[in-house]
């Protein structure tokens, strides 16, 4: 498989799940903007992803997954017996899917326009950083006394992992969330997330 990706996006959660899972994966860089470009390929992205944005991830026999969450889903279920998705039909599964669903929708979206879009100006990170306090309070609530979003590490930590994440880089302080700043110190040390990080690291190198 390839996952086309570009660091400190999204993109970043599926691929800890591969790594997670041990899946075998070949990573295409791809710079966003206007003309997103395959970076090693100097291909035009668009002809693979029409919006141009990231995650992508190519399957062996061709076919393109779009989404996020719905890769994370397919990476998830090609090794059940792990445990990243919860299985099919069970409550765990329903309560995966609404956090995956929230981090989608309430995190990420909330991020976004603060951190990919500059060109919006400072009102969207003035009004981002007002809607995420409740979001992130919540979260955070759920966290205490839990390692993980469920009951072990699964997909949705991925997700969150990634997107909460971004608080660091926009330098928005955590004090007031210390569960979830406990959950994202505890997640750097994870294999998977290292292996991860340094396998993107060396490909920008490349």
């Amino acid at each position: 498989m390839k996952l086309y990706y570009t660091p400190h996006t999204c993109s970043f959660a599926p691929h800890i799940v591969a790594r997670e899972l041990g899946l075998p994966l070949e990573l295409r860089r791809v710079r966003l903007g206007a003309e997103a470009r395959v970076v090693a390929e100097d291909r035009d992205y668009r002809e693979l992803s029409p919006l141009g944005y990231v995650p992508l991830l190519q399957l062996d026999d061709g076919r393109l997954l779009r989404e996020g969450v719905a890769i994370l889903r397919y990476l998830g279920d090609q090794d059940p017996a792990a445990g990243l998705s919860a299985p099919l039909g069970s409550v765990e599964r329903a309560e995966q899917d609404q956090w995956l669903t929230f981090i989608n929708s309430e995190l990420h979206k909330t991020f976004s326009p603060w951190l990919f879009h500059p060109e919006y100006g400072e009102a969207p990170g003035r009004i981002a950083g007002e809607r995420l306090q409740p979001r992130l309070a919540l979260v955070d609530r759920h966290l205490e006394g839990r390692e993980f979003l469920g009951e072990r590490f699964g997909i949705a930590d991925a997700y969150l992992y990634t997107v909460a994440g971004w608080a660091r880089l926009l330098k928005l302080d955590l004090a007031p969330y210390p569960n979830l700043a406990a959950y994202l110190t505890r997640l750097d040390q994870r294999p998977s997330v290292r292996e991860a990080l340094r396998a993107e690291r060396e490909d920008g190198r490349s």
